[in-house]
Formats: C-alpha cells, sequence, structure tokens
C-alpha cells in the first residue's frame, strides 16, 4: 500500500479527496498546515483556522484515518507574507495563493510529508495530472479540472515536475455538486461547508488593514484621465523591431498629473492595484472609476471612466527571463522562438489566444484582443488545449 498525506484544510474538498484515496487502497493520513497567527487582521468568525482544523479533525475521525497538525506559520510569514508585502510596497499585486502552492503546500508541506514516508501528497485541487513519455522520460503533466466552473490549475502554475510526480489530486475529474454528493453520502462535517475565501489558508483577511501592519498610510491624490488623451493615439515607429513593437505594445503609460484633473484623495497608492474599482471613494462622476495606474514613487493613483477606459487595456505583456516558468521542461522555447498558446491572466478569467515571443533576456505574451487590467506582479499562465505548461510572473 501506497501511503498518500491528505492535506486536510478542513473544507468539502479535501474531505472527499482523502475518502476516495482510501477508497483507491492507499494508506491515508491527514495533516491540517496552521499557517497564521494574527487574528487580529482576520475578519472574525469568517473562517478562522481553529474551526477549520476541527472540522478536518473530525472528518478523520469519521473515515478513521491519523491526523495531525502542522505549524508552518514562520515559513508562512517569511516565504508569503514578507513577500507580499514588499512587492506591495513596489507597487505590485502578488498573488500570494500561487505562492503558497510553491512555497509552502507543494514544498515545506510536501517535505514533512515525505518525512512521514508518504509517497505522495494529495490536496482538493479541481485539476488533474497525467503522465507521457518523452524521449524515454516520463514527464507530468498539468490539466484543468473536469469541472470547468471551478478548474483551480492556475494556482499550480508554479509547480515542478519533482513536484508534479509527487502529487495526487482525487477530485479533478469530478464537479463541485458531485464533490458535496459524496460528501453528504459519507456524513461527512464539511459536505455543506461554504467554500472559504481570502488568502490561502489565513482565512478572509481585511487586506488594507493587513498592509497597513507594515506599509504606513500617506495621504495622496486620485487623478481622472480622459479616455480621448492624446496618450492613447500614439503611432508606433515605422521599421522597428518585432521585440521593439512588443516592447511598446507591454510597456506601462508615463502618466503625469497634469495630464487629468484632481477628483479625490487616497491613503496610499500602495493599497490599490490596476483595474479596482472598490475603495476609491470618490463621488460625483457619471459612470464608476476604475484605477488604470499607480505611482508608488509619486504615490498617485490615475484613474478613468467605466470598465472599456483605453487605460485599462493593453495586448501585451512581459516577463523577466528568470521569471519564466516551464511546467513542460521538454517545451522550453529558446531564443527568437515563438508558441501558439491559450493565456490567463487571473484565476477564472476565460482563456485567451495569445503568442509566446521568446528573446534573450525576457518572453512576451501577445494576445489577440486587447486585455484588462493586466496586473504586474501577477501570474501570466499558458495553456496548450487542457494542459497548463508554463507561467511567469508579469513585470
Amino acid at each position: 500500500m501506497k501511503r498518500v498525506v491528505v492535506g486536510l484544510s478542513g473544507g468539502v474538498d479535501s474531505s472527499v479527496a482523502a475518502y476516495l484515496l482510501q477508497e483507491q487502497g492507499y494508506e491515508v493520513i491527514g495533516l491540517f498546515m496552521k499557517n497564521w497567527h494574527d487574528d487580529s487582521v482576520t475578519i472574525s468568525n469568517e473562517c478562522p483556522w481553529l474551526e477549520d482544523s476541527n472540522d478536518a479533525l473530525l472528518v478523520a475521525e469519521k473515515l478513521g484515518i491519523p491526523f495531525q497538525t502542522v505549524d508552518l506559520s514562520e515559513e508562512y510569514q517569511e516565504k508569503i507574507v514578507d513577500y507580499m508585502f514588499s512587492e506591495y510596497e513596489k507597487g505590485r499585486t502578488p498573488n500570494p495563493d500561487v505562492l503558497c502552492n510553491r512555497e509552502i503546500k507543494f514544498d515545506v508541506f510536501m517535505k514533512i510529508a515525505l518525512s512521514l514516508g508518504a509517497d505522495y501528497v494529495a490536496t482538493g485541487h479541481y485539476c488533474r495530472k497525467s503522465e507521457i513519455e518523452v524521449n524515454g522520460e516520463t514527464v507530468y503533466q498539468l490539466k484543468s479540472g473536469t469541472d470547468t466552473n471551478k478548474d483551480q490549475s492556475y494556482f499550480l502554475c508554479q509547480l515542478s515536475q519533482e513536484q508534479l510526480s509527487k502529487s495526487l489530486f482525487p477530485i479533478g475529474e469530478l464537479t463541485k455538486p458531485e464533490v458535496r454528493k459524496i460528501a453528504t453520502q459519507m456524513e461527512l462535517i464539511t459536505a455543506e461547508k461554504k467554500d472559504s475565501q481570502g488568502l490561502c489558508f489565513i482565512g478572509k483577511v481585511r487586506l488594507p488593514e493587513f498592509l497597513q501592519q507594515k506599509l504606513q498610510p500617506k495621504d495622496g491624490i486620485i487623478i481622472q484621465i480622459d479616455k480621448n488623451d492624446a496618450v492613447y493615439s500614439s503611432e508606433l515607429q515605422e521599421g522597428i523591431s518585432l521585440e521593439e513593437e512588443l516592447k511598446a505594445a507591454a510597456k506601462k503609460i508615463p502618466y503625469t498629473p497634469e495630464m487629468g484633473k484632481v477628483v479625490g484623495k487616497h491613503q496610499g497608492a500602495h493599497y490599490f492595484t490596476t483595474g479596482q474599482r472598490k475603495g476609491l471613494n470618490v463621488g460625483g462622476t457619471t459612470d464608476p472609476l476604475f484605477i488604470i495606474a499607480t505611482n508608488v514613487e509619486t504615490n498617485t493613483i490615475y484613474t478613468g471612466l467605466t470598465s472599456q477606459h483605453p487605460g485599462l487595456f493593453k495586448k501585451a505583456l512581459r516577463i523577466e527571463k528568470e521569471e519564466v516558468h516551464w511546467i513542460r521542461e521538454d517545451l522550453v522555447l529558446a531564443n527568437g522562438e515563438t508558441m501558439e498558446v491559450m493565456a490567463r491572466i487571473r484565476y477564472r478569467q476565460p482563456l485567451q489566444k495569445a503568442t509566446l515571443h521568446q528573446f534573450e533576456n525576457e518572453m512576451y505574451l501577445y494576445f489577440d484582443e486587447p486585455q484588462s487590467a493586466i496586473t504586474e506582479g501577477q501570474f501570466a499562465a499558458w495553456y496548450l488545449g487542457d494542459e497548463l505548461v508554463g507561467s511567469g510572473v508579469i513585470s
């Protein structure tokens, strides 16, 4: 019997994952990760870790599997929280869930599991794993979950072949209603439990308050830029190289306060992100204002009216060479090579047609259609069919 350690989170998905593995004849151990101590910044009674670990324990008891809690809050603080603070400070918007999978669940947690003699680590992610042979070597594939509405492959876009080789995703072939049905039949306490929101394993966090622990509020101005501003109609130079063309399509527009009018004040540009609509507290506009850019150096926020404002849209994004990550290492592009892919720049975004262009020091992802709110610090992930083959941090 192969031994599997399941990351029991106290939710329905990981509960059913544990049950299915048991049914398949694995020896199953349940481990709950405690990643957070500071309850002052979570919105109390929304998914506190205590309640979750208790539910995980009850599920383990019901299934008759060994259970324990591991405290990873130190590693979480260092690898996720500190990283988040430093990214927000630079005016970028990190994705803690992608990082939590790469750095915590499939690294620190996986090492603990393997030290307990586990052959695999399993989670309740809606995605699938398969394997193929390439030049006589086994290559692992990460595929989207069968339930397109719940597919979570994006959150695993930074995993390596090594991590995938030891991972199992037991519910990847199921839909959410099917998972709930199994949990109900098995009388698991988590059957009707709501899906958790907020930061991976911390629960619902008030982000501004969370960031204010480290990043001090400072007053700045909110500028509104007109959609007909000349900056949106600049022509490309003739005879420039493809790389120059892509660089122009991906680059940030250099906004200055003189380009627009002051419409309000804010408490710190580092608390805000491109594409954000809520939290600006600016009244009296005909349509909602959207953030089209932030500048943490000058502490200025630039906005535009409506979700169709030209300042929100770009056709390309840039990824620095060292930030390009291939799950399928056999598909890595060499300098000058291109690949047609389907890509997304955030979770739940429908896949978009795009082309990867690899150059000496960077890669560009060029979309067929302009994309709204391409955000620095987030991950772009690219797929061939239903297989996620690579990803990178948007720079």
